[in-house]
């Protein structure tokens, strides 16, 4: 017996891309035209392929921030800093950066200074 040609609908348009950003997959589909008991028909109904749009953004990322160092001066008014280091730059129009060092005031105890030493110096030199 002649087996009848399957007869298929056209391709339907290629759906959109399954990513909003980067590699994803697009399909199309046809269907059977038909009726089932004119045969069994092989060809394929559905089609799959890659598409690739604009990379998705990435973000900056920063690690913990660091101790606080110590204040800078043995005594009076100084500074201590903290650092963080970027584990990821930020690229494709992801965040940037923020700062990496913060800095604060910090006291230690005062100064000595006044008449208290100078006399002590006085009675060493004699």
């Amino acid at each position: 017996s002649d087996t009848i040609p399957c007869l298929l609908s056209p391709w339907s348009e290629w759906s959109d891309c399954s990513v909003t950003c980067g590699k994803g997959m697009r399909t199309r589909q046809r269907m059977l035209k038909s009726a089932a008991e004119l045969g069994d028909c092989n060809e394929e109904l559905e089609q799959v392929e890659k598409c690739m749009l604009p990379e998705c953004p990435i973000d900056c990322e920063l690690t913990e921030w660091s101790q606080w160092s110590e204040c800078n001066t043995s005594c009076g008014k100084g500074h201590m800093i903290r650092t963080r280091m970027i584990k990821i730059e930020p690229q494709f129009g992801g965040t940037a950066c923020p700062e990496t060092v913060q800095r604060t005031k910090c006291r230690v105890r005062k100064c000595l200074r006044g008449p208290g030493l100078e006399k002590r110096r006085w009675k060493e030199a004699r």
